[in-house]
């Protein structure tokens, strides 16, 4: 059964950019859906079952950070596995978000090697 996966990211061109990535590096038959913020992604996680979500961290509304707390509160959700994927290299950053609940992070920009090496072992 294929595999869902949440883009979390204001642009719509990187979430363009992270689907494409996604179908290099070998999930090509993963549904994906969108979402532009946190707030929206917690919207949309409340009728859908996803697999894994992939989020920035600077968004408007909510960002990917408060994003994570909101979703440790929620028990239906709060496992499912998240990637942030940023342009912040700062350590303190990606410590915080793995605090947070996050099991690993990406830098754009980034490769389909690196999404791969990412989550394989997330599937």
């Amino acid at each position: 059964m294929p595999k869902k996966i949440l883009i979390v990211d204001d642009s719509s061109t990187m979430r363009k950019i992270v689907t494409r990535s996604l179908r290099q590096a070998g999930w090509e038959d993963c549904e994906i859906v969108e979402a532009s913020d946190g707030q929206e992604a917690l919207n949309l996680l409340a009728t859908t079952s996803v697999d894994l979500i992939l989020s920035d961290i600077n968004m408007p509304n909510m960002d990917g950070i408060e994003f994570l707390r909101q979703k440790a509160n929620l028990p239906a959700i709060k496992d499912i596995p998240v990637i942030m994927i940023t342009t912040e290299a700062v350590a303190d950053t990606v410590e915080k978000v793995k605090e947070l609940g996050a099991k690993g992070s990406i830098k754009k920009p980034f490769t389909p090697d690196q999404i791969k090496e990412t989550l394989g072992p997330l599937f």
